[in-house]
């Protein structure tokens, strides 16, 4: 899955770049609009790990998260805490709430006290380094959540693993769904947080293609960091409105609570619902749910597998502690859009797969 997406978004990015009009630029809008309906289609099969270490039991682990009003990292440590009940480990959590100091100071604690594992959820794991390095100075295995722009260990630093979908695919899904909906005629602004790694990757991935459509206009791209979002937002989406009017046709996301913000300006503005399409490269929050099933505005985001990460997480770490590799496991991207919203776990305001992946975790740690 992952080399087809690859390839055949940069097909559709060739194929635009040289369209201009007539035939290139139908083949490239065919071939962007194949690429998101693959996108939306239900979870395959699981096929995730099925062997592993058995539950490696009595541990002590603790999380920091980034900042817990993110839905994503919310969800994640949810998804953490489930799994940790059934293999039988203790489980902390922190909430950074975006701050640096508060980071360093949970660190110091943590490591002060009986700790076997380290989970992040959230943070720059190179900003961290400084704090981690003792971790590592101690052998304590450190898993990590969107915790770099890649999937997989974090080179330079001792996170074992980055829990991930690939977020470059996840963002060029996200911009090709906009370009999709308008027909090749998209009036985009993309909103990231230049704070972080994983942000500004999604972010450049997602203008490199809207400005690769040839009836696509990049309108701007807005830097609001995520943790001052409920203070900045709401006057940046007005002055967007201000500054372009109708041209706005589409706003991208790194996350879903930048829609949070500035859905109910455009509603106090007396726009439409379909005036702006709001579309986000993650992460699936229950709000963004809510917003795509009442179609208020927002008709897509490329939605995290939360709860599974969280269990993937936990088994990462297990493999850690049994002194084995990690999976490296990384689930396949998905867009949720007011068409496929009510399966895997759209009910719930989640996407949380069907394809019994906490049953399959349950049998590699041999837990009833």
């Amino acid at each position: 899955m992952r080399r087809r997406l690859f390839a055949t978004v940069w097909i559709f990015i060739e194929l635009a770049i040289a369209a201009g009009s007539g035939r290139a630029a139908d083949d490239a809008l065919a071939e962007a609009r194949r690429i998101v309906e693959a996108a939306t289609q239900p979870a395959a099969p699981w096929n995730g790990p099925r062997t592993g270490p058995p539950a490696q039991s009595g541990k002590h682990v603790v999380i920091l998260g980034e900042d817990l009003r993110n839905g994503g990292i919310l969800g994640v440590a949810q998804g953490v805490r489930e799994a940790a009940r059934v293999i039988g480990w203790s489980v902390a959590v922190f909430d950074a709430g975006g701050s640096a100091e508060r980071r360093r100071k949970v660190l110091a604690e943590a490591l002060a006290g009986r700790i076997d594992g380290l989970m992040l959820i959230g943070p720059d794991a190179r900003d961290m380094l400084p704090g981690l390095l003792p971790y590592a100075q101690r052998g304590i295995p450190i898993v990590g959540w969107h915790v770099a722009p890649h999937a997989g260990p974090v080179a330079g630093t001792p996170v074992a693993m980055n829990v991930s979908t690939d977020p470059l695919e996840v963002a060029r899904v996200t911009a090709l769904a906009a370009i999709v909906q308008a027909k090749g005629r998209a009036g985009v602004v993309v909103f990231t947080d230049t704070h972080y790694e994983l942000p500004k990757t999604k972010a450049n991935a997602m203008v490199e293609v809207v400005r690769a459509c040839a009836g696509c206009t990049l309108l701007e791209l807005s830097d609001v960091a995520i943790s001052r979002n409920a203070e900045l937002m709401p006057q940046k989406a007005r002055e967007l409105l201000s500054r372009y009017g109708r041209r706005w046709t589409h706003a991208l996301a790194i996350n879903d609570i930048y829609f949070d913000y500035a859905a109910p300006v455009l509603t106090q503005a007396g726009l439409a619902n379909d005036a702006v399409s709001m579309l986000s490269a993650g992460d699936g929050s229950a709000a963004a749910f809510l917003r795509i099933r009442a179609g208020t505005f927002q008709t897509g985001t490329v939605a995290e597998p939360l709860n599974l990460h969280g269990w993937q997480m936990v088994d990462e770490m297990n493999r850690l502690f049994a002194k084995e590799p990690v999976s490296g496991y990384v689930h396949p991207v998905h867009l949720v859009t007011p068409d496929n919203i009510t399966s895997d776990g759209g009910d719930r305001l989640q996407y949380d797969p069907a394809n019994g992946y906490r049953d399959v975790y349950r049998r590699i740690w041999q837990r009833p």
